[in-house]
């Protein structure tokens, strides 16, 4: 930009050193001079800084405008060759907008805030006005930018008021609908509280009416025992009486018990007397056998169960067993799941009971004793149908008895005397049956004898 007529101090004079702002500097257009002058501020030389911003020489742009900016704008109003070179500078970056402000004719088009920040710096004929305009142009943008936001802020509220009364509305149907809810349930409690005030209250005359009724028998009962009472004193009088004629009575038969007792004592000496003669005559030698002759048991001599068990044989030795069984009229009685569970447990029932019975048919056989095998009747769903083996008699107990049971009572049923084995693992059941009298054998030892057979 070229300048005539003189220097450049008095160029500005004549162009517009009577011309001032009358009011602040909009804050936008400072804002846009620091920035200006922080971009031109690298092509000063130190000459031409002023003192205050030369330790800024060194900074970026960006770093200046942030830290600088005060003293920029301050060295601006307070150092006129600052400003114009600082002008000079931004006249050769911008020629255009530069000339125009020149020729008082900005651009329309330019941004209203550098126009202002370039006029104020060059300070062009009427550069204030330029620069009030910024101003006046920045808050109208400012205005519209709040009235635009205040037009969104108005349209959210008012979305958020749709949606309140919205909700509010939702919030009033379903607190409606709650309250009938509500009415009706409260109906429905009304009327279960009258059904119940009035099951109460026939309650309450039910129990008048059972108190009555329990008074009433409570006088009857206190008359009755009254007259039990009575009637017990006056059979008690008469016990006493029949007491007292009792011992009377029991007084005269023994006086008369004396005399009749010296008659059956004569009498007795009379049928002794003539008994004796009676055998003289006869001449009747002493009896030879006794009544305790004919009482069958084992002789000294003979084999019995207990004898056996006196030999030199284990208690798991099967012949132990053959020699047992080898007794005449030997009865083998056997626990049979005792002895099923101790030998192949795994099986089902149905096949331990196949199982054991076979092998005491052989068994039966070979020995020719007799055989009974006892299986309980709980261990049952049903009752079972079963074709008993040749020589076996298979029982299964009643209900409500134990194979246990049944087994003492077979041991009781046989006359003294007679060899009887019971075959069972179970102690109690092996004591029981040894105060019985009969032999008790372990079920390991039946079946070690039946896997010979």
């Amino acid at each position: 930009m070229e300048h005539t007529g003189g220097g450049p101090e008095d160029a500005e004079r004549a162009a517009g050193a009577d011309e001032v702002l009358d009011r602040p500097l909009p804050e936008g257009v400072r804002r846009r001079v620091v920035t200006l002058v922080a971009e031109v501020f690298g092509g000063l030389t130190m000459a031409e800084l002023p003192p205050q911003l030369r330790q800024y020489a060194r900074f970026t742009p960006t770093r200046r405008a942030r830290f600088a900016g005060n003293a920029m704008a301050a060295a601006l109003e307070s150092h006129p060759a600052f400003r114009r070179r600082v002008g000079e500078l931004l006249a050769e970056a911008q020629p255009e907008l530069a000339g125009a402000l020149d020729a008082g004719a900005p651009p329309a088009a330019a941004d209203p805030a550098e126009v202002a920040a370039l006029a104020y710096v060059l300070r062009p004929a009427g550069w204030p006005k330029l620069v009030a305009a910024a101003g006046e142009e920045a808050q109208r943008a400012r205005a519209e930018q709040a009235e635009e936001e205040a037009g969104r802020e108005v349209r959210r509220l008012r979305q958020e008021l749709a949606e309140a009364r919205s909700a509010a509305r939702a919030e009033a149907d379903r607190a409606r609908a709650e309250l009938e809810s509500a009415r009706k349930e409260a109906d429905v409690l009304h009327r279960k509280l009258r059904s119940a005030v009035s099951d109460v209250r026939r309650g309450e005359a039910a129990l008048r009416k059972a108190a009555a009724e329990l008074e009433s028998v409570r006088a009857a009962g206190a008359a009755e025992k009254a007259a039990a009472e009575s009637e017990a004193r006056r059979l008690r009088a008469r016990l006493t009486e029949a007491e007292s004629a009792l011992e009377a009575s029991r007084r005269s038969v023994r006086e008369g018990r004396s005399v009749e007792d010296m008659r059956l004592r004569l009498l007795l000496d009379t049928v002794l007397d003539a008994a004796q003669g009676l055998r003289r005559e006869l001449a009747l030698p002493p009896a030879a056998q006794r009544p305790a002759d004919t009482v069958e048991a084992v002789e000294p001599g003979r084999m019995n169960p207990r004898d056996v068990a006196t030999r030199a044989l284990s208690d798991t030795d099967p012949a132990l067993l053959d020699q047992l069984l080898a007794l005449p009229q030997a009865h083998l009685v056997v626990d049979g799941y005792n002895v099923t569970k101790t030998g192949y447990p795994t099986l089902p029932l149905e096949k331990q009971r196949l199982r054991l019975l076979g092998g005491l048919a052989v068994l039966a056989a070979q020995t020719g004793a007799e055989m009974t095998c006892v299986f309980d009747g709980a261990e049952l769903a049903a009752p079972v149908l079963l074709a008993p083996p040749r020589g076996v008699r298979v029982l299964f107990s009643k209900p409500g008895e134990t194979a246990d049971e049944l087994i003492r009572r077979l041991v009781r049923a046989e006359p003294p005397g007679r060899p009887v084995v019971v075959v069972s693992a179970d102690r109690e059941v092996a004591d029981g049956v040894a105060r019985a009298g009969a032999r008790p054998v372990a079920s390991t030892l039946l079946l070690k004898r039946l896997a010979r057979t």
